[in-house]
């Protein structure tokens, strides 16, 4: 059974001007154990379907249709109270900017100490702490408990973050965009600190990323948005070998090689359509390169070709 299920999931923000929908006929899920990467680019709808899996949405989002299962009960019609139990216990985030989540007037030890007085109170001690900074490999944990935020590196506000997300001992970590702004050295220590942590707790991980070589690295499977739909849903192996969908190929295209010498980047044409403003057809028509003349005006449905295989494009194969 699916730790995590997303079922034909919608979400809109109410504006001034009415109902804009930002995520829309989303459907995923992830198993005990299993990492799944959500890629795209920014403005995508990444982030915001991941944050609807806590409700942790502002009030201005409307959760138009759809289901999120979390061992079965659905995130989206829980009580405040019942979302308290979830949220950390059940699900944790890693967030994108970890000098932007942590608190900057309390210590680091504090924090943690927090998140384990809301879900294990029974452990919530100075030790507990220090164990927890010495599992994400945080070096000097007993002096980094002391300190604050600002005092810390970007790895070490990472791993402080990484650490106050498994406090709970969550079933299922979200993890967004957790190497952003980090250099390559830092990255693949905070990606093999997942991956050894994963294994030795096992977690689910959801991890958000626009970075293909990540997901080479920790994917076992792979959803891709584009413009808040998920166009192609695979495991990863066959996904990378041979994508299907035009967005993907031409994500995968733009990915620098080292056998290519001097030659230019592919990059792709245009941007990401603004929520409101999605064309009627084939969001993706405007960009793609093999389009044909009914994609501007046939939505393409999300359909398996194969198994675990599903791709949003009626000429796939």
């Amino acid at each position: 059974m699916p730790l995590l299920e997303i079922k034909n999931l919608a979400i809109e923000f109410v504006t001034d001007h009415g109902a804009v929908r930002v995520v829309d006929d989303v459907s995923l899920s992830i198993e005990p154990g299993r990492t799944l990467c959500l890629v795209g680019e920014s403005g995508s709808g990444k982030s915001v379907a991941a944050l609807s899996i806590g409700r942790l949405l502002p009030g201005s989002a409307r959760y138009a249709v759809g289901q999120v299962l979390l061992n079965g009960g659905d995130a989206l019609r829980m009580s405040p109270a019942e979302l308290q139990t979830i949220r950390g216990g059940l699900v944790s985030y890693v967030f994108q900017e970890p000098a932007a989540s942590l608190n900057p007037v309390m210590r680091v030890g504090t924090q943690i100490k927090e998140a384990l007085r809301l879900h294990q109170p029974e452990v919530a001690t100075d030790e507990e702490v220090v164990r927890l900074l010495k599992l994400v490999g945080m070096p000097e944990p007993e002096l980094r408990a002391r300190e604050y935020p600002f005092q810390m590196s970007g790895g070490m506000q990472q791993r402080a973050m990484i650490a106050m997300a498994l406090a709970p001992q969550p079933k299922l970590l979200v993890a967004d965009e957790p190497t952003t702004a980090l250099d390559v050295t830092i990255q693949a220590q905070i990606l093999d600190l997942l991956r050894e942590l994963q294994q030795s707790l096992g977690m689910a991980i959801l991890l958000i990323t626009h970075n293909l070589g990540i997901v080479s690295d920790m994917a076992d499977e792979v959803a891709v948005m584009y413009a808040g739909q998920i166009v192609e849903l695979s495991e990863a192996e066959p996904m990378l070998r041979g994508p299907l969908h035009p967005y993907t190929r031409a994500l995968l295209d733009s990915v620098p090689k080292l056998a290519a010498g001097k030659a230019r980047l592919a990059a792709i044409p245009g941007t990401v359509p603004q929520p409101g403003h999605f064309p009627p057809g084939c969001r993706f028509y405007d960009r793609c390169p093999t389009r044909r003349p009914e994609c501007a005006t046939i939505a393409p449905e999300l359909r398996q070709i194969a198994p675990r295989r599903w791709v949003r494009c009626d000429y796939a194969v």
